[in-house]
């Protein structure tokens, strides 16, 4: 069991290739029912995740190279996934790649309010650390990021929305 998990926690995240899915927090079982089955249990970020398919293909590929012959992926929607099981290292591998990890996921005890206004964070630039960042759009390079700038450095920089 202990190779096929490591195996599986080495997959990488195919729209955020610095963290593997175990840094990113998807990951969320890996059981092996023989010696040649395999069951790996995985979270996608959000609903509706167009990498889940990528996750799925990488893991067999991964797991049938390392010698498992039957490789099931099962996706888990309970509990949803939250950016709080982005590991430290996957947050120091984000920022070191130039992308603003996420702070505290909101809390979900009672109801969610709905706001038209643009989401409040605290988000420090990747580049220099400094808190003067500003949001360009709600919509980055992938639907979980947010697109910012530095008002410091000047640098545009992605970061991760807390989920």
């Amino acid at each position: 069991m202990a190779a096929a998990r490591s195996v599986a926690a080495g997959v990488t995240d195919p729209e955020l290739p610095m963290l593997t899915l175990a840094d990113l927090g998807v990951l969320r079982g890996v059981e092996v029912v023989d010696d040649s089955h395999v069951v790996v249990e995985i979270t996608p970020t959000y609903s509706g995740c167009p990498a889940m398919a990528a996750m799925r293909d990488d893991l067999v590929r991964a797991l049938t190279g390392a010698g498992f012959e039957q490789v099931e992926v099962r996706i888990s929607l309970h509990p949803a996934w939250t950016t709080d099981w982005i590991t430290p290292a996957g947050r120091v591998a984000l920022a070191a790649a130039g992308i603003s990890p996420p702070g505290p996921a909101p809390s979900a005890d009672g109801p969610i309010p709905l706001t038209l206004l643009p989401t409040a964070r605290q988000v420090r630039c990747p580049q220099c650390d400094s808190p003067a960042t500003e949001l360009v759009s709600e919509f980055g390079s992938t639907a979980c990021k947010a697109q910012y700038r530095c008002t410091s450095c000047l640098e545009p920089f992605d970061h991760v929305k807390e989920i």
